[in-house]
């Protein structure tokens, strides 16, 4: 193959930040991120029309078209903070959470209660979720209070990081957003486990959790029915899962074809939380395995490049934000296939949603950021 048609070459003399960030940037990691984005378009025109026109619109494509806007927003992002250095990745982080907590919480007396949970602000017609930005920088924020212990080993910093993490709890535990609580306490628990967890504050989280999960079960009456559509269906309505089984075994190996999936006009919120099961019907056990294993091997790539990180602030806090995109697509995939309750959680750019979309997009652009050049750069001890 001739060079010149691969495009321009930049000298290794080229020291621009351009440069850098182009030689730096885990381009592996942006690939598979990218095709689940292509991926979630695609899967837009098999279930946007029919959630449109089960709710409404006039128009059947209203899904389509602001799915691919969402998606080109959310990997715009992710590109344009991964060119951040450690600095002011973290720098950001602190600033949006700052801003994201205090709408969480003025959230409680004005936002829009969608699904039982009070989450969303309203603007015309959209309608934002400060939640999925708290969570990505919660991790930073914590991830760098942890480092601070070898820097200034006499403070309470493991204390200070609990103390944050305990009141965004509160106030995901009062919305009440129990799946976003859960998801934000696993990538939690990664980071401070990659930091340095020590056993007792394991045995301390275990409990506490296993106490919280209960009080919770029998406090909220929506919480118990999802459970139990997994622990005791015959108490509940299994109508969801019941249809998305029925479209997953309707698919079989190949799958019924692109739009002729029938099932998925029965289920509802097929175009967010259950476009894993549209995914099965309309393109087969083939393409999930594939789908899985796309996420799984942006993980594994995203967890090698952590560990290969010297700086402790890197290290725990991309360690946090890749648990963070694992997990969600793991507990997604996992209700679709009646392993878990329903959580309300999206598949990472996939699903239909702005406001995860663009969380998606600032989580692995963080991370990105993070684990530029795989951590074999000197920043500095914390960034």
């Amino acid at each position: 193959m001739n060079p010149a048609a691969a495009g321009p070459l930049l000298p290794r003399s080229d020291s621009s930040w351009f440069t850098e960030w182009r030689r730096t940037l885990d381009w592996g990691l942006v690939a598979g991120i990218m095709l689940l984005a292509a991926i979630g378009m695609l899967m837009s025109l098999a279930a946007g029309p029919s959630a449109a026109t089960r709710i409404g619109y006039a128009d059947p494509y209203h899904y389509v078209y602001r799915q691919v806007l969402f998606s080109v927003i959310g990997v715009a992002l992710m590109l344009t903070v991964s060119l951040l250095d450690r600095t002011w990745a973290r720098r950001l982080a602190l600033l949006v959470f700052a801003g994201a907590f205090v709408l969480m919480t003025v959230l409680l007396l004005v936002g829009r209660e969608i699904n039982g949970a009070q989450s969303w602000f309203r603007f015309t017609n959209f309608s934002v979720q400060p939640s999925e930005l708290v969570k990505p920088t919660l991790i930073v924020l914590c991830a760098w209070l942890l480092a601070q212990r070898d820097r200034y080993p006499d403070a309470p910093w493991a204390i200070i990081a609990f103390g944050f993490y305990g009141a965004t709890l509160a106030v995901f535990i009062l919305q009440p957003d129990v799946g976003g609580a859960a998801l934000m306490t696993m990538a939690f628990l990664t980071a401070f486990y990659v930091s340095g967890l020590p056993k007792r504050w394991i045995v301390g989280f275990g409990a506490g959790g296993g106490l919280l999960a209960i009080l919770l079960y029998n406090l909220l009456p929506y919480i118990r029915v999802r459970v139990n559509t997994i622990l005791n269906p015959s108490s509940v309505d299994t109508f969801q899962i019941e249809k998305t089984m029925e479209a997953i075994a309707r698919g079989g190996l190949f799958g019924t074809g692109p739009g002729e999936g029938k099932v998925k006009i029965q289920i509802p919120e097929a175009h967010t939380d259950f476009i894993f099961a549209v995914i099965a019907e309309e393109f087969g056990l083939i393409a999930i395995v594939a789908v899985m294993a796309i996420y799984a091997l942006i993980a594994i790539r995203g967890f090698r490049a952590a560990a290969r990180i010297e700086d402790g602030f890197a290290r725990t806090a991309a360690a946090g934000l890749f648990a963070l995109f694992t997990i969600q697509a793991a507990v997604n995939i996992g209700v679709n296939l009646a392993i878990l309750p329903p959580t309300g959680l999206t598949l990472p750019f996939i699903s239909y949603g702005g406001s995860s979309m663009v969380g998606m997009g600032l989580t692995l652009g963080l991370a990105l950021a993070l684990v530029r050049g795989e951590g074999t750069r000197s920043r500095g001890p914390y960034g």
